[in-house]
């Protein structure tokens, strides 16, 4: 019988999607997520893997109430830029109550279900940002 790969172990290896993993520059120390292969600020192509703090301040966000399709049934949600250590800044979605959902706030992230392919369909799992 022919070995089955399991998807969301295939999934669990992309760090990146799963974990703050970015990269950092041995030369000139910049931080960058997603990671790159080199450094846009000194050139340098010695960069090495760098996992950042689960936490970060929300710097902006907004209110979705027209969502794109497959998020229909999901609306109203918010999307926000996170800003991490050393100003590093990423979107995703905040979670958490609307009352608590301000500039400034604190979130840490968490790992949830995004979305899935149909009613039967794979399962995607992210991370999302809530609410300190």
């Amino acid at each position: 019988m022919p070995q089955r790969k399991s998807v969301p172990l295939a999934w669990r290896r992309f760090q990146t999607r799963y974990r703050l993993i970015g990269s950092k520059c041995k030369k000139c120390g910049k931080l960058y997520f997603p990671p790159k292969v080199f450094c846009s600020a000194c050139g340098s192509r010695e960069l090495e893997e760098y996992k950042f703090k689960e936490e970060g301040k929300i710097i902006t966000f907004t209110k979705i109430h027209v969502a794109p399709s497959g998020f229909e049934h999901r609306v109203p949600y918010i999307v926000g830029v996170i800003e991490l250590e050393n100003g590093v800044k990423i979107t995703g979605e905040i979670i958490g109550k609307d009352e608590k959902i301000k500039i400034g706030a604190k979130v840490k992230a968490v790992f949830r279900k995004i979305f899935e392919d149909g009613k039967d369909g794979i399962i995607h799992y992210g991370l999302k940002w809530e609410t300190i």
